[in-house]
């Protein structure tokens, strides 16, 4: 397949299609640009060009080749997101070494496990608090060398800053023997997975599985064609950050590297993004401080006004065109507009992958002339299976699968896929790898469905489907998605596997919850207090009896469990990418799920639809 690089932009030229992440870099290089990333610092944002970058990977991968990494070996990055970060995984992958990820939240345990479970023998860490975690396990680890990008004093770690700065001349020819020498089926990185079902599992991709989905995954958006910015804040450790950033990269446009996803809204106004690629967690998390800042008339009543506006012209925004009507127009520049703002003010393409967007979340954005790109994949298939284009988007499916992909729907409804991004196995797990497939196809573990048109549509996962004592199985994910588009809730999750009736387990949102409150006259001077009230008890039974007018009767919720803290990754509830733990959370809260059902035993009637607490 041909490629190509905007080296001026407004004209394109051709280039190399690429084999292997290498030839990214070498692309890059090759074009000139004088800005290809962008960082913030004390003074501002500052660019680095191509020559910058490539030199800066030259010498680090000269000190890589220096302790002895040779191709093969594991190299681990545990870092927030910024330059540094790339620098460090080009620098390995040139080597033919295999990169690591490690998320920057994990935990000194989590991290050795990674390391020990690969053998890594060095590691780059970004910061003094990721040095002294890593140095508190290190003695128990492979770990040869560790590389510091901050200027750390007092330790023995080495200084990215001071390599950064080296002059790698000597070593130039040699860098680009060795990175040519790197072949499509070499492994490039070893990715944990998050672990949302048991203990996580790395999954191999090699430089082909990559670069035969980077070369497709977004041939119909047409980026590069002019000089575009794309904030990079999906932590890198993640396949669909990694993917994304390398994709972008590929086809010429800049990345401005957000460390923090709380400095997401400054970052956005500040570097005003061509495009907008983000989980649905954020995009969750923007239409509430939407309706929040709608609160109150007249905000409100213009709100609702907008939206039903937005609603009648919804097949034109999705069909990728801008309503022209007088009432749209209006709609657009009293509430549409500046919603846009918000999110920078300048995005033309808004991309949503990792998890299940939702219809209903899908369907808002597009009421107010945001239509989001919805993709699908797994970190086994390097990840992009399908995606949602400007051309081809259909509102409630993943859209059409990848040129290079096929799939198709196992008897029992399991989403199966086949091609050349699908990974090679799992790290020293050769049983579990043969497990994942099934007649040369990767069993994806996700339930969906192909229409007439080609469109993918997933359903939920496999293992989350929930049996009841009674034999039914319920889907819980198209019931949480409709529930988290509450601004009460922060994060919804349907229990009741082999039991008597479904029940819905609610983390609150407690900013949105305690603003109720206070109007309300009830005491939140403690979050355990406040979900026991009974006030607080009403109003949610109150939103779950309107969502069981919508539910088959053998889905609708017979409980609901409010608990007195946000669901995060740090207590075991959700995964580093903002995907529900359901194991962990069924485990956090074993004792209050168990009492409720107890207590439920005795007042529980086979069809009743009335909620008690």
């Amino acid at each position: 397949m041909r490629t190509i690089l905007t080296s001026t932009y407004g004209q394109r030229s051709r280039r190399m299609s690429i084999r292997t992440l290498n030839d990214i870099l070498l692309s890059v290089r090759q074009s000139g640009r004088s800005r290809v990333m962008m960082q913030k610092d004390g003074l501002g944002w500052k660019a680095i060009s191509a020559a910058e970058l490539f030199q800066q990977v030259v010498a680090v991968s000269r000190t890589f080749a220096a302790w002895g990494i040779r191709k093969g070996d594991r190299v681990a990055i545990l870092s927030e997101n910024r330059p540094e970060w790339t620098i460090a995984d080009f620098a390995a992958l040139t080597l033919g070494a295999v990169t690591v990820p490690i998320y920057a939240t994990q935990t000194a345990h989590q991290t050795a496990f990674v390391l020990n479970d690969s053998g890594a023998r060095i590691i780059a860490v970004s910061s003094k608090s990721q040095l002294e975690k890593v140095l508190t396990i290190k003695k128990n680890t492979p770990l040869e060398r560790v590389l510091v990008m901050d200027t750390v004093d007092g330790s023995d770690a080495v200084l990215m800053q001071t390599i950064l700065h080296d002059d790698p001349k000597d070593f130039v020819a040699e860098f680009e023997t060795q990175s040519r020498s790197v072949v499509p089926d070499d492994l490039a990185t070893i990715i944990y997975t998050s672990g949302t079902t048991g203990t996580a599992k790395g999954v191999m991709l090699t430089h082909g599985n990559m670069t035969s989905n980077i070369a497709c995954s977004m041939e119909a958006f047409g980026f590069g064609d002019k000089e575009e910015v794309s904030v990079s804040f999906l932590p890198l450790s993640h396949v669909t950050a990694r993917h994304v950033d390398f994709a972008l990269l590929y086809r010429g446009v800049v990345l401005a590297y957000c460390p923090d996803i709380s400095q997401l809204a400054t970052a956005l106004s500040e570097v005003r993004p061509n495009l907008f690629i983000a989980v649905p967690r954020v995009y969750e998390k923007l239409r509430r401080q939407v309706i929040l800042k709608t609160s109150g008339f007249p905000k409100a009543e213009i709100y609702r006004w907008a939206l039903a506006v937005g609603r009648a012209h919804r097949d034109e925004v999705l069909a990728g065109k801008k309503p022209t009507s007088a009432s749209w127009k209006l709609a657009d520049r009293l509430f549409f507009s500046k919603v846009r703002v918000g999110m920078g003010g300048n995005a033309e393409e808004f991309i949503s992958g990792g998890a299940p967007l939702g219809r209903e979340l899908a369907e808002w954005f597009a009421d107010i002339g945001i239509p989001i790109h919805e993709g699908y994949g797994l970190t086994e298939t390097s990840p992009v299976i399908a995606v949602n284009t400007p051309k081809n988007h259909k509102i409630g499916t993943v859209g059409k699968p990848l040129p290079n992909v096929e799939v198709k729907i196992a008897d029992d409804g399991e989403v199966l896929a086949r091609g050349p991004s699908i990974f090679s196995g799992y790290w020293n797990r050769p049983e579990e790898t043969q497990a994942a497939f099934e007649d040369g196809w990767f069993k994806t573990g996700d339930i969906g469905n192909l229409d007439s048109d080609g469109f993918l549509s997933i359903t939920d996962r496999k293992k989350d489907l929930i049996k009841t004592s009674g034999g039914k199985f319920i889907a819980p994910q198209p019931i949480e998605n409709s529930l988290k588009l509450n601004p009460l809730i922060g994060t919804a999750v349907v229990i009741g596997d082999r039991r008597k009736f479904p029940a819905v387990l609610i983390a609150p949102d407690f900013a949105v919850l305690e603003n109720w409150a206070r109007a309300n006259q009830v005491d939140c001077s403690s979050r355990k207090l406040l979900v026991a009230d009974a006030k607080v008890q009403i109003l949610y039974n109150g939103i779950i009896e309107e969502l069981n007018g919508n539910l088959a009767r053998f889905e609708r919720l017979k409980r609901v469990l409010l608990v007195p803290e946000e669901f995060s990754a740090d207590n075991g509830t959700l995964t580093h990418t903002f995907k529900v733990r359901r194991r962990g959370i069924e485990d956090r809260y074993r004792v209050l799920i168990d009492e409720m059902y107890v207590k439920a035993e005795n007042d529980y009637k086979p069809h009743e639809s009335s909620l008690h607490h």
